[in-house]
């Protein structure tokens, strides 16, 4: 367990505290997926949307979501915690990466924040050339990487 943990910090200080990634959502057997400004901190992602758009609505029917980053790929379970105003740590943040976004949407009435706590997140790693998956179960504390050998 304790390489879980050493494993999973050295992602999360890659990751850094913002990200521009893809969030895909599903309901009814359709899979949408656009370009994100997340904000990262103590291992949960953060974003805002407006309630009357398509993610909003399948978020709320089915909150089983992924997050895509290059070579990684984040599992997680998305619920809406409150008015992006209402949290002065993702505002901050937000305001800091994101400013024109910030200015723009933030404080119009309808933007939602959401958290995604990440239940599975896979790498694709290369060492000498060679391929490798990094695959990490959060509900377990459990990580492994293995050689992809194409079989």
């Amino acid at each position: 367990m304790e390489k879980f943990y050493k494993q999973y910090d050295m992602l999360l200080n890659q990751l850094g505290n913002y990200k521009k990634m893809v969030l895909s959502t599903a309901l009814n057997d359709i899979v949408t997926s656009r370009m994100m400004s997340v904000i990262i901190s103590d291992g949960l992602f953060y974003f805002q949307t407006d309630r009357n758009f398509r993610k909003y609505e399948q978020i709320q029917k089915n909150p089983n979501v992924s997050l895509c980053l290059d070579n990684i790929q984040i599992e997680g379970i998305c619920t809406e915690v409150g008015h992006p105003l209402d949290n002065d740590l993702f505002c901050k943040r937000y305001k800091e990466y994101f400013k024109t976004s910030y200015d723009r949407y933030s404080e119009l009435p309808d933007e939602r924040l959401f958290m995604i706590k990440p239940i599975y997140i896979q790498k694709w790693i290369y060492e000498n050339a060679e391929p490798f998956i990094e695959s990490f179960d959060l509900e377990k504390n459990f990580y492994e990487k293995k050689p992809y050998l194409g079989k």
